[in-house]
């Protein structure tokens, strides 16, 4: 269900024709770069983490990875990840299809990391593991409802 709801959104936003669907896997950063044939950075994965009674979503680049203490210090509590029961509660995604579109929970804030910034092209999942969508950072900033660009990962600088 979470494509249908996610090719709808990209839909009534006019990027539907951007979505991209594989015959193979696109659930971790590695197959999704093959899927797509890019370079794994051009990935933006979501990541879903828990925040008071809700969750954050962090969208950042493929080969980025979660600073703990960039992200105690943004969000003045240790970084935590949904389990994959919570991550369907509140992203209405499962693992390898998260995304930051479509989402309907009112609980959930999404970022986006600088670590994407560098690119002219990314490719965020589309709500399954065998997907992605096509946008640049203006396109994912807009798309995603992002509350703002922020800076918790390492290891891609």
């Amino acid at each position: 269900m979470s494509i249908e709801a996610c090719r709808a959104y990209l839909r009534e936003r006019g990027y539907e024709d951007r979505i991209r669907e594989f015959d193979v896997s696109s659930a971790t950063v590695e197959l999704a770069a093959q899927a797509v044939g890019c370079q794994p950075a051009h990935i933006a994965k979501t990541l879903s983490f828990v925040h008071e009674d809700g969750a954050i979503l962090i969208v950042c680049a493929g080969d980025a990875k979660i600073d703990n203490s960039k992200f105690k210090a943004q969000f003045h509590h240790k970084a935590t990840m949904l389990t994959p029961d919570q991550v369907v509660e509140f992203t209405g995604h499962t693992i390898g299809g998260v995304c930051p579109f479509a989402i309907t929970h009112p609980n959930v804030t999404a970022y986006l990391d600088v670590s994407l910034q560098r690119f002219d092209t990314i490719y965020p999942a589309a709500g399954n593991a065998a997907s992605a969508v096509q946008l640049n950072c203006d396109e994912l900033a807009q798309l995603a409802n992002s509350a703002g660009w922020i800076d918790v990962c390492k290891g891609w600088q």
